[in-house]
């Protein structure tokens, strides 16, 4: 990439981040009206500025004995008028929690705090808080037993910071994510398990016994019982396997019938449908009593059911006779039926329940259903082998095995005797056919702020992110070293949990006092809290290793040889040994192509890797080992100046 382009790519980056947050970055730095604030005495916990009060709280969970390290509490900031006392909604604050400023950092508390902020908004690695309650990650389904956890607010010249790989006990076939994110659920066909993902540490932490085949899985909308289709050869353990989502433990299997099997919900999580492919049926299950309610006959090859909430009804595809019975999701009796074309399959609805998109992969189109009248409205061409549908409020987005285009269509336009507004975007330069062995997972997933998507192409094995407006994807994220399958979602971000009120659970950090930053836009209001967390003596003593980089302190040459040597050090001051997957990062900034050299071992904790410095500038270097974690890699970081050849 060209330099010129490579920096404006660069600046827009960061500005469409702190639009994010709707702030401009010069006004971090500066802000007179601080000099006319008025602070509560409890400064610590309590704020008004500006016509607005800001009450800060760290609440451990229920069964914890205090802010206590390792273990979880609720960060609230509970945000009002000044005067009404009334609570301020949908303000959209952004917050950080980093270790306390001290010495003479700490004198000047709001100019750091300040200064912090606008660091932190940045989002560089090296100059990143201990926890981010804005962000969001990508969670990537790979090909092989495993999951890649991806942060793409950062970026080292172009290549994706990857935070963690997450092994399973098998191939990953569907996943779904509980409402706050907390946990996914991931079926795992080949040993009859459902893994467990906590996403506030990316860990790994159960498999659920799931029944034979477990393919696809499904959270009814209360997330009290998770549904796991089984798709066994066996009639007898063909069907549905229900799981308390809280206790983690099988509660009953349905035999529903033969064949592959999708599962869709009624509004009050009362009725669950699913849909048996080579039983030619639907079965109605009552959760309420986990009891097999009714079966109903709806056509010689189901391949889908979805649920509308605007018509109260349930609408089964059927690919073999291009039918979609509409069944009263409450008597259980058939509506109506809606003629289209031999071929449909894959079925979903708009957010608010109005539209219904029906792909039929044989004849590459869409077929759009109107859930207020129940009729066929549209029947649209769309990308190639349409296979997977997906919705934000105002498009739907749909996936092709036999091109790299996805289709959008522009949900407002819909409507009988209308015509509808499609567009598309090549995400990746080939065909996700090309890619074979892709799992039901959806490939494309909405983004956090609902007007953008995340685009799997398994082919380069690249995700890509497209904002509404543009006319191309706006950037990519590399998953290297697995190959992507599909990707979902982790929203990490305060959430308004009731008016006024905006929270998030967080894992506490070590024992010591903390700076909790707190961002809001309208009136511009930053302000740095504090709280403290206890010493755990249940908790294990933690060595924090750090890098001591030995380099000599006059610039390097461009082109001559180089090797970067450095030392592991325990906390305790002793040499770290033995470390088997240390690699060293290095880049040209302001940016550049990130490479990766060996780190070779010499003894007594010192290390040594040859660095290849084409170029001249400033080069950062940053030390890293899966082992030893995400915070080692951003903290033991150092730069480098490099001489032109000329200067030699």
């Amino acid at each position: 990439m060209h330099k010129k382009n490579r920096a404006l790519y660069l600046g827009i980056l960061t500005g469409v981040l702190l639009m994010g947050l709707g702030v401009a970055y010069e006004n971090l730095w500066c802000d007179p009206r601080e000099a006319l604030s008025e602070q509560e005495p409890e400064a610590n916990h309590r704020l008004s500025r500006d016509g607005v009060t800001v009450e800060f709280e760290a609440r451990p969970l229920a069964g914890s004995d205090g802010l206590v390290e390792g273990g979880y509490a609720n960060v609230l900031f509970r945000v009002t008028q000044q005067a009404s006392g009334q609570p301020l909604s949908g303000v959209s604050p952004g917050a950080w929690i980093d270790p306390a400023l001290t010495g003479d950092a700490a004198k000047d508390r709001d100019k750091s705090c300040k200064a912090r902020v606008a660091l932190f908004l940045k989002s560089s690695i090296g100059a990143r808080p201990l926890m981010d309650l804005n962000s969001y990650f990508l969670l990537v389904l790979n090909k092989d037993a495993s999951l890649t956890v991806i942060d793409p607010s950062v970026s080292v010249g172009g290549v994706t910071s990857t935070l963690a790989r997450i092994g399973l006990s098998a191939t990953p076939m569907d996943w779904v994510a509980t409402r706050d994110d907390k946990q996914v659920f991931v079926s795992l066909p080949e040993v009859g398990k459902v893994a467990l993902i906590d996403t506030a540490t990316f860990q790994h932490v159960a498999d659920l016994p799931a029944g034979q085949q477990p393919v696809r899985v499904a959270l009814q909308p209360d997330e009290r019982l998770l549904w796991v289709g089984n798709n066994a050869a066996d009639a007898a353990h063909s069907g549905v396997t229900a799981i308390d989502a809280h206790s983690r433990t099988p509660v009953k299997f349905f035999a529903t019938g033969r064949g592959h099997h999708e599962i869709a919900f009624s509004q009050d999580s009362r009725y669950v449908f699913v849909s048996n492919r080579d039983s030619g049926t639907l079965s109605v299950i009552d959760s309420s009593n986990m009891h097999l309610a009714q079966t109903l006959q709806v056509g010689p090859h189901p391949l889908s059911v979805a649920y509308s909430a605007l018509s109260q009804a349930v609408y089964v595809a059927d690919g073999r006779d291009g039918s979609i019975s509409v069944i009263d999701a409450q008597r259980h009796t058939l509506r109506t039926r809606i003629q289209a074309e031999q071929g449909l399959g894959p079925m979903r609805f708009s957010q608010d329940g109005r539209f219904g998109i029906v792909l039929n992969t044989l004849e590459n189109r869409a077929a759009v259903i109107d859930a207020s009248n129940d009729s066929l409205v549209h029947n649209l061409e769309v990308s190639a082998e349409p296979y997977q549908v997906t919705f934000t409020q105002a498009y739907a987005y749909i996936r092709g095995l036999a091109s790299p285009k996805v289709t959008m269509i522009n949900l407002s336009s819909l409507g009988r005797g209308r015509q509808p507004i499609i567009q598309g975007f090549d995400a990746g330069p080939a065909a996700p056919r090309q890619a074979g062995d892709l799992p039901l997972a959806l490939g494309l997933t909405t983004a956090r702020d609902d007007n953008s998507v995340f685009v799997v192409n398994p082919v380069d094995n690249t995700t890509y992110f497209y904002a509404e407006g543009m006319n191309a994807p706006m950037s990519g994220y590399a998953n290297r070293g697995h190959a992507a399958r599909a990707a979902l979602v982790v929203d990490r971000s305060l959430r308004e949990v009731s008016p006024g009120v905006y929270s998030s659970t967080v894992k506490l950090p070590a024992a010591g006092t903390f700076d909790v930053a707190f961002l809001l836009n309208q009136p511009q209001i930053i302000h740095c809290f504090s709280t403290q967390v206890a010493a755990s003596a249940s908790a294990p003593h933690r060595q924090v290793t750090r890098v001591e980089f030995l380099l000599d302190p006059a610039p390097a040459q461009q082109g001559s040889p180089f090797v970067a040597r450095f030392r592991l050090v325990e906390g305790s001051g002793q040499p770290r040994l033995g470390v088997r997957d240390l690699s060293l990062r290095y880049f040209l900034a302001p940016s550049s192509r990130a490479m990766s050299s060996e780190v070779k071992e010499l003894g007594d904790g010192l290390y040594e890797a040859p660095l290849q410095l084409a170029e001249a500038g400033a080069w950062y270097l940053h030390v890293q080992a899966p082992s030893l974690g995400t915070a080692f890699a951003e903290k033991n970081y150092t730069s480098l100046r490099v001489l032109p050849a000329k200067a030699q």
